[in-house]
C-alpha cells in the first residue's frame, strides 16, 4: 500500500505567481483550509516543494 500525504491550503495565493496557482490547482487545493489526500510520489513531492511556503503537509 502506497504512502498518502494530506496537504492543506493555509495561505493564500492571491498575489503569487500564475505557476503557483496552476500548481495548487493540479494539487486540487482551491480554497483556503482545504485538505487533500495524496499519494506520496516523486510529482507529488515536487509540486509541493514548488508551494511549500503556503501549505502544510502531514504524513
Amino acid at each position: 500500500m502506497a504512502e498518502k500525504l494530506t496537504i492543506t491550503l493555509v495561505k493564500s495565493p492571491i498575489g503569487k505567481p500564475e505557476k503557483h496557482k496552476l500548481v495548487l490547482q493540479g494539487l486540487g487545493l482551491n480554497k483556503l483550509n482545504k485538505s487533500v489526500t495524496l499519494d506520496d510520489t516523486a510529482q507529488v513531492r515536487g509540486m509541493i516543494n514548488k508551494v511549500s511556503h503556503l501549505l502544510k503537509v502531514t504524513d
